[in-house]
């Protein structure tokens, strides 16, 4: 039987799998709540709350891979109720950065709109249509009209997904620059379970 769980965004799922050692898989189990959370932040805490009061007493030890999220510090409050912790940073592009090198670059970054592998993949679905732009164009200047490029922080070197982000870039009218940036963070803070 598992002996950790790490709640998890949906988002990161793959890249959590790809960042465990074979070794660790047995240990291990991964929960993941709906990625779509991030389009309604304020939910996040209570989902993460209501998913640590029904798993607690099942395992040795919990971890929560989300980071702050857009949460204004309510998911720190729920991880300090239960005594679990959380990925570093802000969010998912500070993570995968590297939560020093994303500080660092912040200022020049302040009107880039970040992509990872997996808002790539699911642009459509979370970006274009989950805020309401397939059904409402007259939105997209309200959401990106003071944004002047797409950053896509690359999790893996995957030439359809770049493809994919630079689209996603031109769908929004934006300029387009690629970092691979690996999975950042994220590994080690998965390490150390």
């Amino acid at each position: 039987m598992a002996e950790t769980l790490i709640l998890a965004c949906g988002a990161l799922a793959r890249e959590i799998l790809a960042s465990l050692s074979p070794g660790q898989l047995p240990h291990i189990r991964l929960q993941c709540l709906p990625a779509s959370l991030h389009n309604r932040p304020e939910h996040i805490a209570p989902e993460v709350r209501a998913a640590l009061a029904e798993y607690r007493s099942q395992y040795q030890h919990i971890f929560v891979a989300y980071a702050d999220c857009g949460t204004g510090g309510e998911l720190d409050d729920v991880l300090a109720e239960y005594g679990v912790e959380r990925l570093p940073g802000p969010h998912c592009y500070a993570f995968f950065a590297g939560v020093a090198a994303f500080a660092a670059t912040a200022e020049r970054d302040m009107r880039s709109f970040f992509l990872t592998d997996f808002l790539a993949r699911q642009f459509d679905t979370l970006v274009w249509k989950g805020l309401g732009m397939d059904r409402h164009p007259d939105l997209l200047p309200m959401y990106f009209g003071h944004y002047e490029r797409v950053v896509y922080l690359a999790q893996t070197d995957d030439p359809a997904l770049t493809e994919a982000a630079e689209a996603a870039a031109a769908r929004l009218g934006l300029a387009f620059e690629r970092r691979f940036t690996g999975y950042g963070d994220l590994a080690p803070a998965l390490a150390a379970l």
